[in-house]
């Protein structure tokens, strides 16, 4: 077989991006996936976990019709049903990219890949040569030392995604974004939940303000947290999980979610046999996705990035980009936008005001309540948009919380990114009404000009 410019292991967010984008750019390429073109978010994350947080919002809606003056009532979930509609999201999307690969005469093999020479994996018994290797090998649902998963009672994202009936109480063990957002779908469902979080916070990378939002308005909707306190033990009986907490407290519930975050796929893949360096299984590349060697790369949650499958993306183009000679500028993690789809949503861009004064920053905030939008008195949502910003400089960061304020996210990182100030968005016209609208006033009242709102 001839040598191909890109052979890809793994054909998930970064991997595929890599792969269309090399095409596009008219080199050859080899895409090996051993499960689903797609991967992780496509089949078991970002898509059929937002598919359920929308029947859950519906399922919200028909509980608050009689606020809007409709006459309905919410009866029960019917999970076969759901399931139906969000696998076929799934099917929708996954034919959709077959189609996508095939059109670009990609070379797509299936099965499982491994490592074998700085330039050949071998699948399927047979060896595929590139003139580089790009590893996208994703990342796994990981559970905690002695925390056994039985995709029954104690189970993961992955086995979540897949429930065929609404539990009725729920112990959700970390409350980051994965947490938080299965917390949310549940209570939409129906369910009891309890959420424990070794940190002070819920979703614990935002900035502190997001969190105590969330916090408050999850304590409305009837969802219980734990808070500070480690995780010690748990036990599995006829009626369900008993977990116990290191400050002694236990709770019981059905089901228990292992949310703890996301591994990296990379044993026993042959990575360590050609000398790439690692760190606790992640792969470690430089700033335009490099691994320590040459012609081997590495891009998506395999490296030690933000765990997002647009990350993935934009750094499946930079590598295809980069072996083409275009050059590339590197990815500016600072301004990949961030998001909790729950109910109310948490969005962000840029830096929190911890992360803003530890780089010695002289740092200014802005908050704009919502309560001033005219289309969130109009959709019910209570919160905020916060902006951090140098005095007399660039905005660095603008946190969100709020229904839909993920669809504001497209101009805060336009204004994180191209380092505009309060002023140079002040004079922006935004449509009334919209909740982007909010965006603009915060800017004008950060600007000193504020209209809906008090200076």
């Amino acid at each position: 077989m001839s040598v191909f410019d890109l052979v890809i292991l793994g054909g998930g967010s970064g991997g595929y991006a890599c792969a269309l984008r090399s095409a596009q750019l008219g080199l050859s390429v080899a895409l090996i996936e051993a499960d689903k073109l797609g991967g992780t978010c496509l089949h078991r994350g970002c898509i059929p976990t937002k598919a359920l947080l929308h029947s859950g919002e519906i399922a919200d809606g028909a509980r608050d019709a009689n606020h809007f003056g409709v006459n309905a009532q919410f009866l029960s979930m019917d999970m076969p049903a759901v399931n139906s509609y969000k696998d076929g999201v799934i099917s929708k999307l996954h034919k959709g990219l077959q189609g996508l690969v095939k059109s670009r005469n990609i070379t797509y093999i299936e099965g499982h890949g491994k490592l074998i020479a700085k330039d050949t994996i071998e699948v399927n018994g047979e060896k595929i040569t590139g003139k580089n290797i790009i590893l996208a090998t994703g990342s796994y649902a990981r559970s905690l030392p002695g925390l056994d998963i039985d995709g029954m009672k104690v189970m993961t994202s992955d086995h979540a995604t897949k429930l065929d009936y609404v539990p009725k109480s729920v112990i959700v063990l970390g409350g980051g974004v994965i947490g938080s957002e299965f917390a949310s779908v549940w209570k939409s469902f129906g369910s009891d939940v309890t959420i424990i979080e070794g940190l002070p916070h819920l979703v614990p990378l935002e900035d502190e303000s997001s969190s105590k939002q969330l916090e408050r308005a999850f304590r409305k909707r009837g969802i219980n947290f734990e808070l500070g306190t480690r995780f010690k033990s748990h036990t599995v009986s006829a009626d369900g999980v008993t977990v116990t907490l290191e400050d002694g407290k236990s709770f019981t519930a059905e089901v228990l979610l292992v949310a703890v975050g996301r591994g990296p796929v990379s044993a026993n893949l042959g990575y360590e046999g050609q000398g790439i360096t690692m760190d606790r299984g992640f792969v470690l590349v430089d700033d335009k996705c490099r691994t320590n060697i040459p012609g081997i790369w590495a891009v998506g949650d395999l490296i030690p990035t933000l765990q997002l499958a647009h990350v993935g993306f934009a750094e499946g183009i930079l590598v295809a980009e980069e072996i083409a000679g275009l050059n590339p500028r590197a990815i500016n993690y600072d301004g990949v936008p961030r998001v909790t789809y729950s109910e109310p949503e948490v969005a962000s861009v840029g830096l929190t005001t911890a992360i803003a004064k530890e780089r010695g920053y002289d740092v200014i905030e802005l908050n704009y309540d919502l309560a001033g939008n005219g289309k969130a008195q109009i959709l019910r949502t209570a919160g905020s948009i916060k902006l951090v910003a140098q005095k007399d400089g660039p905005v660095l960061g603008i946190h969100m919380v709020g229904a839909r304020v993920g669809e504001l996210l497209a101009e805060a990182e336009l204004i994180f990114n191209w380092e505009a100030s309060a002023s140079d968005v002040a004079p922006l016209i935004h449509a009334h009404p919209t909740l982007s609208e909010a965006m603009g006033e915060a800017h004008m009242a950060l600007a000193g000009k504020p209209l809906h709102a008090h200076g």
